[in-house]
């Protein structure tokens, strides 16, 4: 089962992951335990105990005392009161990112996005919307606009280096934040950009405003899939 280079926790290591991305061990299933383990491969306990261990540090597995190791729901999540650079979260996550760009354009304000950013109607803002991608597989559209005043070259960007949230931390770091977040269901066009089936799968909507000191820089929609993505937030009470 692995060779004679390759450390022989690696084996089960190897054989436990294959098994929860085929999805022979889903998300919240007890695998086996390490005895089974270590029979099985024909190796000791601690030698499967090592390879448990790494797995949970790697966040796919978690180990529940008295009752056992299971898999993670290893869903797509951010911080709800941070702003992060959604491709470092997914590499972060030991996954591959990659992006489609839907839109790039210069657009008139409508009301909606002229009362957002506090701008007069008909003002020039720049628009984006992008598909978001971990392993190939959607999990946010952002429709985002921009006050052009405050990131000029935001059009000249090439969004497959660097994610609307990287230009805009480099144009002028975010200094406030307002999140919005609803559950809702989506159009037909939205729904086939996030390649889910929409009249049954809701989506997490997160409406998200950043300033830079005392500057409105963006407005931003962001669409999660709801079975691919979950929002965390952590205060500290007194």
């Amino acid at each position: 089962m692995s060779s004679t280079t390759t450390p022989r926790y690696r084996a089960i290591e190897e054989f436990l992951l294959e098994s929860i991305r085929d999805g022979v061990y889903p998300a919240n299933h007890q695998i086996p335990p390490e005895e089974q383990l270590a029979r099985d491969f024909g190796v000791s306990r601690m030698t499967a105990n090592k390879a448990i261990l790494e797995l949970v540090r790697k966040g796919y597995l978690i180990r529940q005392a008295g009752l056992g190791t299971f898999v993670t729901d290893r869903k797509a999540e951010s911080p709800l009161h941070e702003v992060l650079n959604i491709a470092s979260e997914v590499r972060g996550r030991g996954h591959s990112y990659s992006n489609d760009v839907i839109r790039c354009e210069a657009v008139e304000a409508d009301d909606e996005v002229a009362l957002r950013l506090g701008l007069r109607l008909g003002a020039r803002v720049f628009h984006s919307i992008l598909v978001h991608r971990e392993d190939g597989v959607p999990i946010q559209l952002e429709d985002r606009f921009v006050n052009p005043r405050w990131v000029p070259h935001y059009l000249e960007t090439d969004f497959s280096l660097h994610t609307p949230n990287e230009v805009l931390v480099a144009s002028c770091p975010i200094s406030d934040v307002e999140h919005v977040v609803e559950a809702m269901m989506v159009d037909a066009q939205t729904a086939a950009l996030l390649q889910i089936d929409g009249e049954r799968m809701p989506c997490l909507s997160v409406i998200r405003r950043t300033w830079s000191d005392d500057h409105l820089v963006s407005y931003a929609r962001l669409i999660h899939p709801g079975d691919r993505y979950k929002l965390r937030a952590l205060h500290k009470l007194r």
